[in-house]
């Protein structure tokens, strides 16, 4: 075992800061209660304030509309896109002011998250459709609106998921691939046929085994088979992919799923960065604690990284 003073550091500090989170989340579990409960009471993650500067956005999708919640710095070097967690059924583009405020200031990114529509109400492919519709819509205006080409897609959870299938329906149904210049991909699902360390993440808090279940049987409601590439990205061809940071911690039912995309991602050809962060826990980049602030910064700074390549590029 190789030993590294800092990361044990690091260990100490997460365990300390996961009992924290524990206290917040308490002991229910989303699969405990109805959509309803889940999406009111969000199980004890703490809500964040709207904020006064952000700017709402209506767009037309397929069979409908949908909002994007937007933060436009003074001189924006791309638009970051993202799409946000919470199993396909609950969450909202509205919930992370705050977090979408810092990456606008913090990398100049126009950001953008995307109010897509939620199962069980509109299960798959709505959330596909509707993520592929905001990419569009900013591919086609971001040169006119702010004068930036560049797009880096992001998201947590159900949002990584969304990240990975919009990059690739804009590789294959947009036609676009060079205008993507990077995917940030935070503790996604990258297999919904259910990856070894989610089968065995019984006793993993906020996302445990029989959560993710939960929200697989309310987003698949048709029969289709989860390991086709169009619902999983892992079993999808990832030729052509821009650079990727993925982030994911060693207590996360989903540490697996990162686990094996980067490989299939390597294996592609694909420039692939993989942060594994030390007993971090899923979702732990938005509670306190200094490992969700060492994983943000590094997603920032990737970000900024991903404009320096587009503009050395022209």
């Amino acid at each position: 075992m190789i030993e590294d003073p800092e990361l044990e550091a690091l260990r100490a500090v997460t365990k300390s800061d996961n009992e924290a989170i524990k206290h917040i989340l308490g002991t229910r579990r989303f699969s405990e209660g109805s959509v309803s409960e889940a999406r009111t009471g969000l199980k004890g993650v703490p809500p964040q304030p709207i904020l006064d500067h952000g700017i709402t956005k209506t767009i037309p999708v397929p069979g409908g509309e949908i909002a994007l919640r937007m933060f436009i710095p003074t001189n924006p070097r791309g638009v970051y896109l993202h799409l946000h967690g919470g199993g396909w059924v609950i969450g909202s583009a509205f919930e992370r002011d705050p977090k979408l405020s810092a990456v606008a200031s913090n990398t100049n990114s126009v950001a953008i998250s995307v109010e897509y529509r939620l199962a069980p109400e509109f299960p798959f492919p709505t959330a596909l459709d509707d993520c592929e519709a905001a990419a569009q819509w900013v591919l086609e205006n971001s040169e006119e609106e702010w004068g930036v080409r560049g797009l880096v897609v992001g998201g947590e959870s159900a949002g990584g998921h969304l990240s990975a299938t919009t990059a690739l329906r804009i590789r294959d149904r947009l036609r676009v691939p060079d205008r993507l210049v990077g995917l940030n991909l935070v503790y996604g699902v990258f297999d919904l046929s259910m990856t070894p360390s989610q089968l065995r993440g019984h006793d993993l808090p906020l996302i445990p085994t029989e959560t993710m279940r939960w929200f697989y049987k309310h987003f698949l409601q048709g029969g289709e088979d989860p390991k086709d590439p169009k619902i999983s990205p892992l079993y999808a061809d990832l030729k052509g992919l821009p650079p990727s940071l993925i982030t994911v911690g060693t207590n996360d039912p989903l540490l697996d799923d990162s686990l094996f995309m980067a490989a299939r991602l390597r294996s592609a050809g694909c420039d692939v960065t993989l942060d594994i962060y030390p007993e971090g826990i899923h979702a732990f980049t938005v509670f306190p604690g200094a490992a969700g602030e060492i994983a943000n910064d590094r997603a920032d700074n990737f970000i900024t990284s991903c404009w320096d390549r587009s503009e050395q590029a022209l």
